[in-house]
């Protein structure tokens, strides 16, 4: 087994060339541009290395990934993190980090348990495939915040789980449990929450085990356009979303989420 660490983010290549990635900010984890920068930066280093055929994307602790943390030092178009000299970077910065997710070469199966939601759902789209267990939560619950949804969602979305599903999860902010989330194609396996990181490995092998420049080559077919769609989407969703946190409804709805009630949004 052979192991590296980026940030919060560890990698561990096996003798079936499948790398394993984990987040580690338990257990919520959370994310931040530091956060998303490490993954891009382990990415990366798989494809150079030319050993690791197929990933999973995995998390330490009770959720794959909650998104930001609007209630603390996350990103909302204004910190998030901090370049050298204590510049802050912002949600521009993080989703230019993003972006270099989906320009990478290597195949992706994330293994989401517990909360997916909002951030967090998009870096599960972010992945070619998703495997979960019936207590997995989804949710781009977004509008139920009182602002634009982001990390891509406008291109993966659609592309998963068709256009009108995506508007109505989109403008609903609906949950979904594993189940539900399996029916509509969100999930691509569902399995028992004990045997997710297994299964997510075992479609992993599967993929590994095909002939490798095959693999890069169909999915640079299928996949290759996706990167400079998501760059072109992510401008528009963090103009949005940069413009929406300047309203009434956006400091009701983070008021509302904190306090664990409905939001009473008033269209300002």
């Amino acid at each position: 087994m052979i192991g590296d660490q980026f940030g919060d983010v560890t990698v561990a290549l096996d003798g079936d060339s499948v790398a394993t990635v984990e987040l580690h900010r338990p257990p919520t984890n959370y994310f931040d541009v530091a956060l998303i920068r490490s993954l891009a930066e382990a990415y990366e280093a798989l494809d150079a290395d030319g050993r690791c055929r197929a990933i999973v994307l995995c998390s330490e602790g009770k959720h794959f990934c909650a998104g930001a943390d609007f209630a603390g030092a996350s990103v909302r178009g204004r910190g998030g993190g901090e370049r050298e000299g204590g510049e802050p970077e912002g949600a521009g910065a993080l989703y230019r980090e993003a972006v270099r997710l989906f320009a990478t070469a290597t195949p992706v199966v994330a293994a989401v348990q517990g909360a997916a939601i909002g951030g967090g759902l998009g870096l599960a789209c972010s992945a070619d495939f998703r495997v979960a267990g019936p207590g997995a939560r989804f949710s781009a619950n977004f509008a139920r915040l009182g602002f634009h949804h982001g990390f891509g969602l406008s291109v993966t979305l659609p592309a998963i789980v068709g256009q009108q599903r995506a508007l109505e999860l989109l403008y609903t902010g609906q949950r979904l449990d594993g189940a539900q989330a399996a029916e509509i194609g969100l999930c691509d396996r569902l399995v028992g929450a004990a045997e997710v990181r297994a299964e997510a490995r075992a479609l992993a092998v599967s993929i590994a085990g095909s002939a490798p420049l095959a693999v890069r080559s169909i999915r640079a077919t299928m996949r290759g356009g996706l990167a400079d769609a998501v760059r072109v989407a992510t401008e528009r969703e963090l103009a949005e979303q940069q413009r929406l946190q300047q309203t009434a409804d956006w400091s009701e709805g983070i008021r509302a989420a904190a306090e664990r009630r409905p939001p009473r949004f008033e269209g300002r």
